[in-house]
């Protein structure tokens, strides 16, 4: 058993920052062939330049996927462009925070569409490849929340939860054709996401971890290696919690 991913490609969306660059970056130390899918196109061409200069191979996607439309666009272009996708890393979410009773229909929706209908739609678009290939990866990045729930976040907590339902049904759907499913559930990490809390937030939240310091995205990009991998051949339908013991 190995965690080189020689010959295999991957897609990962969210990829311009954050978590989705360290799981890019990751993936493609391992030797797969990565996709870098986000909206902005010029942070996408920076991660392709760190991967080429890191010995690796990347194609950049200019992807939406809030859009049906940008989604099967993309899919379309990642087949011709890469080959089969053996690895998919639904990464790619927003939050529109705001209480319950002052949230919205459009920012439910918004969350909803981006974070969980976005995902359904890669998804179903990339998975005849893994099927013909009879090999296959699918790791969504939920979260924590989805989990436990948060106050002021109803609509991005559903959308981590549906997640993970997602996961395990399509966990069961496709084990007979060698491909898992899993889900990794980030804690507090640091990144641009986070990075709008203030001092008294970011206590609040320490406070809870009991290893006592926030994650960081390379914590999330190793669990995504991980579950890549062949030495992760007998998981699926798992939801990998990354969030050094605040919920367990």
């Amino acid at each position: 058993m190995t965690q080189s991913l020689e010959g295999k490609n991957a897609l990962v969306t969210g990829a311009s920052q954050g978590i989705g660059r360290a799981c890019a970056l990751a993936l493609a130390k391992a030797g797969a062939k990565v996709g870098i899918a986000a909206r902005n196109a010029g942070k996408l061409q920076a991660v392709a330049a760190e991967i080429a200069a890191a010995g690796g191979a990347a194609e950049t996607f200019v992807l939406d996927v809030s859009s049906e439309e940008s989604i099967k666009a993309v899919a379309k272009e990642a087949l011709a462009r890469l080959g089969t996708v053996h690895i998919l890393v639904n990464n790619a979410g927003i939050t529109r925070d705001m209480l319950l009773l002052r949230m919205k229909r459009s920012d439910w929706d918004d969350v909803l569409q981006t974070n969980l209908t976005g995902t359904f739609l890669l998804t179903q678009a990339l998975v005849s490849g893994m099927m013909k290939a009879r090999w296959g990866r699918i790791i969504n990045i939920s979260s924590v929340v989805g989990e436990t729930g948060q106050a002021g976040q109803a609509n991005y907590s559903a959308s981590k939860a549906g997640m993970i339902g997602f996961t395990k049904s399509v966990a069961r759907e496709l084990a007979s054709r060698g491909i898992t499913a899993n889900a990794v559930a980030p804690g507090y990490i640091e990144t641009a996401m986070t990075a709008v809390l203030d001092e008294k937030q970011r206590d609040a939240m320490l406070g809870q971890i009991p290893l006592g310091r926030p994650g960081t995205d390379d914590d999330i990009a190793a669990a995504v290696r991980f579950l890549a991998s062949d030495e992760a051949g007998y998981i699926t339908g798992h939801v990998l919690d990354v969030n050094g013991g605040m919920y367990m």
